[in-house]
C-alpha cells in the first residue's frame, strides 16, 4: 500500500501531461478558427467526422463535405485518408475527446491533422 502512495504523485503528474498534450495548440482549432477556415472556403483542409452513425441522426448534424469514418474504425480505414495526405485533416466529434485521439493516431501515421477544441457541441453552440 505505502508504495502505490508513492506512485500517486507519480500518476497524477502523467495525467496532467496528457490533458495538457490534447490541448496543445498546434493539435488544435478553436471553434471560430474552424468556422473562419469552412467560410473562407480553405481549400488546405478536410474534414473528418469520427462520430458514430447513430449520432449523425442527432441534433449535431454532420458539416456537409466532411468525410465520416467513426473513430472506432479509423485504425482500419486509415488508408481512405491517403488521397488527403497534402491536406491538414481537421477532426470533429461531439466534444473534442475522440478527435483528439484520431489526431494523435494519425499524426504518428505521417498526417497532418487537428482536432477541434469543444466538438461539435461548441461548432452548433451559437449557430
Amino acid at each position: 500500500m505505502k508504495n502505490l502512495k508513492n506512485l500517486l504523485p507519480l500518476f497524477l503528474f502523467l495525467f496532467s501531461l496528457q490533458s495538457c498534450a490534447q490541448n496543445e495548440p498546434s493539435k488544435t482549432l478553436t471553434v471560430k478558427e474552424f468556422k473562419e477556415r469552412i467560410n473562407n472556403n480553405d481549400s488546405t483542409m478536410i474534414i473528418l467526422d469520427v462520430r458514430t452513425d447513430e449520432e449523425l441522426k442527432g441534433s449535431l448534424p454532420m458539416i456537409e463535405g466532411a468525410v465520416h469514418i467513426p473513430v472506432q474504425e479509423i485504425e482500419k480505414r486509415v488508408n481512405e485518408l491517403e488521397k488527403y495526405k497534402n491536406k491538414e485533416i481537421v477532426i470533429v466529434c461531439r466534444t473534442q475527446n475522440r478527435s483528439s485521439k484520431a489526431a494523435a493516431f494519425l499524426n504518428e501515421k505521417g498526417y497532418s491533422a487537428k482536432s477541434v477544441t469543444g466538438g461539435m457541441q461548441e461548432y452548433y453552440k451559437n449557430n
